[in-house]
């Protein structure tokens, strides 16, 4: 009996663990995630189901599964506007985007996976939007998840070419990191980017612009790191690894970096997005130069490249824009830097855009005489992956049946688009927390790093007499375009300047809208560049009347002879709050940037440079690079 009970015992000690591990082990295995997701809904592992498998074996079977159709609506990649409450059902749309329409009517009906946001109604509604649209794509017949792209969100200033941050951290412009100069501090920023766009399911950056901005007069100066191509391709280096980092992975955001092989010459500076201004000229011979920001995004593998409007102007065999210039695409692109990534087009190559009642022409220039389809097929044999801003699959699909274009040729690019989303993690886990989201986007220590690039990039370009720094509360101040309770923070703060012992005013760099019925030609920043009429006398009449230091937002380089030479102070700044303005004249933030690209001295000096050279007007008035310090002598 003493050895039954020995051993009865001995049984129970080991027994008793195995009966806790079999209690515990059911339980274990209907809570676990699923060992993969059947995006296919054969109840079976397929490759492309199989995480552990090599992208490039995932990708192979997917494509080898996928229809006609399917490939040929990853093609394309549109804008898609979001309901306030980030739910998917069709509602009136509203606000200046209200012509987008609709994510789930293009995926139903184009098959499309690939969207890009423009405005949104906030974070909490973004997040809850994006799980709702790949639950959507989960539901679809191979489960391809959708990948979502946006432009620039994190400028402090107002752009047409930036969207409203609306929750998101604020920073200065590009213009502001190369006045920095610290690659460091602009990975930190893209890294912020990325960290942001994450939480909310944004997966793809239409950023960052490598052109170089050579012409003064172009719009689009302010999303560049300004004229010197050695300067911006350390930011465009800095700025794709931040996004990236060293390989594209699962809390990545793929660079699309634009616009090869530069946009900066712009003749006269007027910009290709309209009929008025088709091509780029390059009067000093000087097109390899625009390349070199480029070489270091390739350096960088940036996940995708973006061509823009404009026609390289005789430097190809065909006068014809860069999408759909196959010397450019294939010669330069593919062939000789040996690019394997994406190429998308700039949006609206293909069809005209229909905006309420106006009739935006598509930018097809140097073919506009062909038709959509014989558009879509030059721009394929070009060596373009995708379209931007447009929903054309059909067409896609007609060129292939009509033997066209063929069904191999389509699989080069979609392999490319799938290889992106596989490496991005999407078809393993595409989903946010949607609470967590809004904790990470704009926290406080994000907003701290924004902050301070406002401050760390303004410059200072004038300090007669050593007036500045200021003293806080000393001083009676008059203030133009600055918040008057902010200002009342730094000093007293009086009506008029006649009361005042001295005067901050800040100011735009100037701009002529367009002599154009195009409304939206006359929201970019084209024309002259320096202040005339009453509203450069009224600038001169404070700056005679009052002690005065001028703050200007330089979005181009602004003409400011006369108003240099009377300002007692002069700054210039990249997108700034109030505060931080203050802050810097005040002496709580020292300047310390220094000028990314020169500021002419006259409009003759502008109208006789150059457009594709950097540094060539004649007399600048301030240099490429300069800027002085609080230490620095009278200037």
């Amino acid at each position: 009996m003493k050895q039954l009970a020995i051993s009865t015992r001995f049984r129970w000690w080991i027994a008793a663990p195995l009966l806790l591990v079999s209690f515990c082990w059911k339980p274990i295995i209907t809570q676990a995630q699923p060992a993969f997701r059947d995006l296919n809904k054969n109840g079976k592992m397929d490759v492309y189901e199989d995480k552990t498998q090599p992208v490039e074996a995932r990708v192979n079977n997917l494509l080898s599964q996928m229809t006609l159709e399917e490939k040929a609506g990853m093609l394309f990649i549109n804008g898609a506007r979001i309901n306030d409450d980030g739910s998917l059902e069709e509602k009136p749309a509203k606000g200046m985007f209200a012509f987008a329409p609709t994510a789930p009517k293009l995926m139903r009906e184009k098959l499309m996976n690939h969207f890009n946001l423009w405005q949104v109604p906030g974070i909490h509604a973004l997040a809850t939007w994006y799980n709702n649209v790949q639950r959507l794509a989960e539901s679809t017949r191979l489960g391809i998840p959708v990948t979502i792209a946006s432009d620039p969100r994190h400028a402090f200033s107002s752009s047409i070419f930036a969207m409203a941050a609306n929750g998101f951290s604020l920073w200065c412009e590009p213009l502001g990191f190369a006045a920095i100069g610290d690659e460091a501090f602009t990975r930190k920023f893209a890294d912020v980017v990325r960290q942001e766009y994450v939480a909310v399911g944004i997966r793809e950056a239409l950023h960052p612009m490598a052109d170089l901005s050579t012409e003064p007069r172009w719009p689009r100066i302010s999303g560049t790191f300004g004229e010197d191509a050695q300067l911006s391709a350390k930011m465009t280096y800095a700025y794709v690894e931040g996004l990236q980092g060293a390989k594209l992975g699962s809390t990545s955001v793929a660079a699309m970096t634009k616009h090869f092989s530069g946009g900066g010459p712009q003749k006269e500076g007027l910009d290709p997005h309209f009929a008025f201004q088709k091509g780029q000229v390059y009067p000093g011979k000087n097109f390899n130069y625009h390349l070199i920001p480029f070489e270091a995004a390739f350096k960088a593998h940036t996940a995708a490249i973006m061509p823009y409007y404009g026609v390289p102007m005789n430097q190809t065999d065909e006068n014809v824009g860069f999408s759909y210039n196959k010397a450019i695409i294939t010669g330069l692109l593919r062939n000789k830097y040996h690019y394997d990534g994406v190429v998308c087009t700039d949006w609206g190559l293909v069809t005209d855009a229909h905006i309420g009642s106006y009739v935006w022409p598509a930018r097809a220039w140097g073919v506009e005489n062909l038709s959509a389809e014989e558009r879509v097929l030059k721009i394929i044999n070009a060596g373009v992956d995708q379209f931007g801003g447009e929903n054309l699959p059909e067409i896609v699909i007609q060129l292939v049946k009509e033997g066209k274009l063929k069904e191999s040729r389509i699989d080069v690019s979609v392999k490319r688009l799938l290889r992106q989303k596989f490496e991005l993690g999407l078809f393993d886990n595409p989903y946010v927390d949607v609470e967590k989201a809004t904790q990470i986007v704009g926290k406080e220590a994000f907003r701290k790093l924004g902050d301070e690039s406002q401050r760390r990039s303004m410059i200072l370009l004038k300090n007669q007499s050593n007036t500045l720094p200021l003293t806080a509360g000393k001083l009676k101040i008059y203030v133009e375009h600055i918040d008057p309770k902010v200002a009342a923070e730094y000093g007293t703060v009086v009506e008029k300047p006649e009361q005042a012992d001295l005067a901050i005013i800040r100011l735009n760099t100037p701009w002529v809208p367009a002599d154009t019925a195009n409304f939206l030609a006359k929201m970019f920043h084209h024309g002259d560049l320096d202040f005339k009429g009453a509203v450069k006398d009224n600038i001169l009449h404070l700056l005679n009347t009052v002690p005065t230091i001028v703050d200007i937002f330089l979005d181009r380089p602004a003409v400011i002879p006369e108003i240099s030479a009377k300002a007692k102070g002069l700054l210039a700044d990249f997108g700034a709050s109030d505060a931080a303005v203050l802050d810097v004249i005040f002496g709580k933030y020292h300047p310390g940037g220094k000028l990314p690209f020169e500021l002419p001295s006259s409009m003759e000096a502008v109208r006789n440079q150059k457009e594709d050279l950097p540094h060539d007007s004649k007399d600048p008035l301030y240099p490429f690079g300069f800027g002085l310090h609080y230490s620095s002598l009278k200037k």
